[in-house]
């Protein structure tokens, strides 16, 4: 090879070899300063583009686990109402059957009513007054139509939302149907001639109207308590209104929602309207008598059983939040975990490449020095 000084081969192969090792070097303090094994897509284009989905589903994941948990405390402070509601309800039933003793003077039932009727304003104060975060979760206007609808996955698939329905915990509707005003409406009953489908009709509070048809009605009845209690054995009729026998023997029909019951027409065969009504002002609650306090005992009973279910549902539901709550937990663990293995730096052997290339650039510096000074020989050829 021949001697030159305008190209010095050498000290570019060296300088050249320097220059990667330097790059090395500055990727390997990169990596161990910021503790990421792709801190640029260059780093690992693949590895950045499953990393980044997985960051979205852990930060979806722990929002998703928070959205859950607020689901809990949105069912605790709706059923820590209704144990209220309850006790409240269990009292009037007391009341009831206290009422149902003819050894209660006028002045006893009076006072019973005076009781019974503080409570069911007890009540509506509570339909209007329990909320969570400004929402009102006792009247029926929670939501949509009395269902809330829980986030608790971190994408927007059906499978990622949990609905808790309220409506059925809807406190403001069973204070309608024990208030002033539900008196029902009277039927007289001729029991052995009662059969086939029998059709009411209920005006509601909020103007609409709800058509409740029963299922053929089918045997021989004795009696309008026998026709009573085949109409409340009808799931239709049942899930909407109750039937009771009046002191005049009548049949009396209350809507469970406090709504008006027609007696425009006849239900169906055996069933007529009675030429004796209610009075608007006796109430859904009837303590005057004994036998409107078994109906009263009744109609208590249908609405006990409703916030029980009411209950037990919200109970159900808690559950399922907190299994969800587990579930969010552990997939967040195993994706962390995932994502770690992709995107986090092994401290370790990184800490190698960093070593070897700090002892390439020194060397690789002291090279390029002595590289430069391969063509001082030059010089002697000069002299």
């Amino acid at each position: 090879m021949g001697m030159t000084i305008n190209t010095n081969i050498s000290a570019l192969n060296t300088y050249r070899n320097l220059s990667n090792t330097q790059n090395d070097l500055s990727k390997s303090l990169e990596k161990l300063s910021s503790g990421l094994r792709i801190n640029r897509a260059a780093d690992d284009a693949a590895g950045l583009a499953i990393s980044e989905g997985l960051k979205s589903q852990i930060g979806g994941l722990t929002v998703a686990a928070r959205n859950s948990q607020d689901g809990i405390s949105v069912i605790q402070t709706t059923e820590g109402s209704l144990t209220e509601v309850q006790s409240i309800l269990q009292r009037m039933r007391d009341l009831a059957v206290q009422a149902g003793n003819d050894s209660n003077n006028a002045d006893s039932r009076k006072a019973i009513s005076t009781e019974a009727s503080a409570l069911n304003d007890e009540l509506t104060r509570i339909s209007q007054s329990s909320n969570f975060n400004g929402i009102n979760l006792l009247d029926g206007t929670a939501g949509t139509n009395g269902k809330l609808a829980f986030q608790v996955g971190a994408n927007g698939t059906a499978a990622d939302q949990i609905t808790v329905d309220l409506s059925s915990a809807n406190v403001a509707t069973i204070a309608s149907a024990l208030g002033v005003g539900n008196t029902g409406g009277n039927f007289t009953a001729a029991p052995a001639t009662v059969a086939g489908a029998q059709a009411f009709s209920v005006a509601n509070g909020d103007g609409s109207v709800t058509a409740v048809t029963t299922a053929a009605l089918s045997g021989t009845y004795a009696t309008a308590g026998d026709v009573a209690d085949a109409l409340n054995a009808d799931k239709t009729f049942s899930a909407n209104l109750i039937a009771t026998v009046n002191a005049a023997g009548d049949l009396n029909v209350k809507s469970l929602t406090g709504g008006t019951v027609s007696v425009a027409a006849a239900p169906g065969t055996g069933l007529t309207a009675a030429t004796t009504q209610p009075a608007a002002a006796t109430g859904g609650l009837d303590f005057t008598s004994a036998t409107g306090a078994q109906a009263a005992i009744k109609l208590l009973d249908t609405q006990i059983t409703k916030v029980s279910t009411a209950r037990a549902q919200l109970g159900a539901d808690q559950n399922r939040f907190e299994h969800t709550i587990n579930n969010l937990n552990v997939s967040k663990e195993n994706l962390s975990a995932s994502s770690s293995r992709i995107t986090d730096t092994d401290m370790a052997s990184e800490m190698v490449n960093y070593t070897r290339a700090n002892i390439l650039s020194q060397a690789g510096t002291a090279m390029l020095a002595q590289a430069n000074q391969s063509n001082q020989g030059v010089l002697q050829l000069l002299r």
